[in-house]
């Protein structure tokens, strides 16, 4: 006897709604994974470019060090060759002022400048002209002054001037025009 008019169908536990159920899940599993493998590269990515920023960075920093060294060497090069042109400039100017200062009576055949000495060799018509003329202005200048003459043979006089500077006293007024 049969009570159904329809056949019986075999009952599963995986219905449609179950399959599209685990469908959007496996879906949405996937979608994690991707995203989290997505996230993984990224952040090794950016550890990678960290690390490459870090390494230009120590480079910059040690080329920016260099370069400051360079450049405090290339300053002090500048200051040197400062001093040496306004040394060569007082000792052009202290030569000028020096024939400046031998009058026309009185010829020099040699002057040799040293670092604190003066020597002066030449022809005077004699020892009161040149004491007037010349010694008297090397006097003002250096501290010590020698002269010694030679007779010439026409009347005039050879002489040799030392004049010597003390390095104590140059110091001294050094200090002195620098505090004023």
């Amino acid at each position: 006897m049969i009570y159904s008019y329809i056949r019986p169908r075999k009952k599963s536990a995986v219905t449609p709604e179950v399959k599209l159920l685990f469908t959007f899940f496996g879906i949405t599993l996937l979608m994690l994974f991707i995203t989290y493998a997505f996230l993984l590269y990224k952040d090794y990515n950016f550890v990678n470019d960290l690390n490459l920023i870090a390494q230009k960075n120590a480079v910059v920093n040690q080329n920016l060090s260099e370069m400051k060294s360079q450049i405090e060497f290339i300053e002090k090069e500048n200051v040197l060759a400062q001093k040496i042109q306004t040394k060569n400039s007082v000792l052009k100017d202290s030569i000028t002022n020096l024939f400046d200062l031998v009058p026309q009576s009185i010829t020099l055949s040699q002057a040799q400048l040293q670092q604190n000495a003066l020597i002066l060799h030449g022809l005077t018509p004699n020892k009161d002209v040149y004491s007037f003329m010349l010694q008297a202005p090397l006097r003002s200048i250096f501290h010590k002054t020698y002269s010694s003459f030679y007779p010439a043979g026409d009347g005039w006089l050879r002489f040799v001037s030392t004049n010597y500077t003390d390095e104590e006293a140059t110091i001294k007024e050094e200090v002195i025009e620098n505090e004023n």
